[in-house]
């Protein structure tokens, strides 16, 4: 019987995207501490720079703490549209190599180059061409990990940052995902990760050692897929076709609220913004999820589904509304709203919202 040849995947990750475009666009900030996102006292870090995270600045924190960690942080506004427009100079470079490109977000992706349309010696030599490219034409630099899985290129993207690339090859990714932490494998959150340091696993080996009943036990459905990381297995193909799962917006209010008109004021934004893509994507959703944040950083979530797809920003608007009104009166002041919508599909032309508002049951 033939033996499948390894399949030739790459996992490729911008540096500091965010922060990277700021510097590249502004001389006075390369080699400065940069975040991007407010300084405001409720403002939170959407992305730092490098120089940054020499002072432990880091993504989502809050911008008073990332003040108090690096008191000579810059910070500058984020520019989503330029963003989205040098990300989409990078996915046209991808698509000269593979059409097989699965976005993960604006700056990273998956290629499956095992077909070499572009007759290079190996998939090594496609992601330094690639990663080349990125620079010459963007002024941006990107590092990439190489494997023969999703699993292990994403691991491996991560060994050589910035700025560089690294290789599991066939035969060597068991080894690798050995000697890592598992908090740094995908699908193991913090969360989980502490439950599994409280099960004695903190390695990729400890992680073998457990059987399959064992892992299913402890981690439900997610338990095959741990047993098969440990050993790095993953058999997901590199989708080109991935569509988004959920469409979300979130806001943290200048000052804590516990006025329900000014709160609801504010999920109404969110509402209208979650819609904004909806329209633009062509998408519907029958999951409403309303989250907020309270003053001691607390969380409550609602959310509810429907039979049918939330069809029209008004009845988005008005189950958000109703969802939040479970958690009245408002005990302490409210920090942040979100609003989500979930369980996506294509909308067809005309549909009716037929998600009833009785279906709430609240």
């Amino acid at each position: 019987m033939d033996v499948a040849a390894p399949r030739k995947i790459i996992h490729v990750d911008m540096d500091a995207f965010f922060a990277s475009v700021e510097q590249r666009d502004d001389p006075a900030l390369l080699g400065r501490p940069v975040a991007v996102g407010h300084a405001a006292s409720r403002g939170v870090v959407a992305a730092a720079s490098y120089e940054a995270r020499k002072f432990g600045v880091r993504s989502a924190m809050p911008s008073s703490t990332a003040l108090r960690k690096c008191p000579e942080l810059i910070f500058t506004p984020p520019r989503f549209e330029v963003y989205r427009a040098v990300s989409a100079q990078i996915h046209a470079i991808f698509a000269a190599y593979t059409h097989l490109v699965e976005p993960l977000s604006l700056d990273e992706a998956y290629l499956d180059v095992t077909a070499n349309i572009r007759g290079l010696p190996t998939a090594s030599a496609t992601a330094e061409e690639i990663r080349a490219r990125i620079l010459e034409e963007t002024g941006l630099t990107a590092s990439a990990g190489i494997s023969y899985n999703k699993f292990l290129a994403k691991l491996a993207s991560d060994q050589r940052k910035p700025n560089g690339q690294f290789v599991v090859a066939p035969g060597r990714g068991e080894a690798f995902v050995e000697v890592l932490p598992v908090k740094r494998f995908h699908g193991v959150g913090p969360v989980t990760a502490e439950k599994m340091n409280r099960l004695g696993i903190e390695t990729g080996a400890d992680l073998k050692r457990q059987s399959l009943a064992f892992l299913q036990h402890h981690f439900g459905k997610s338990g095959a897929w741990y047993h098969g990381v440990a050993r790095g297995e993953d058999q997901r193909p590199v989708n080109p076709d991935r569509e988004r799962k959920s469409s979300g917006s979130e806001t943290t209010f200048a000052s804590d609220l516990d006025d329900p008109a000014a709160i609801e004021a504010g999920l109404d934004e969110m509402a209208d913004d979650v819609w904004a893509w909806c329209e633009k994507a062509g998408s519907l959703g029958r999951t409403v999820t309303v989250k907020v944040k309270w003053a001691d950083f607390q969380q409550s979530t609602r959310s509810r589904s429907f039979n049918e797809p939330v069809a029209s920003k008004a009845r988005l608007r008005e189950i958000a509304r109703l969802l939040v009104r479970s958690l009245y009166p408002p005990t302490r002041g409210v920090r942040l709203v979100g609003v989500t919508l979930s369980n996506l599909e294509k909308a067809s032309p005309g549909s009716p919202s037929r998600a009833s508002l009785g279906e709430l049951a609240l």
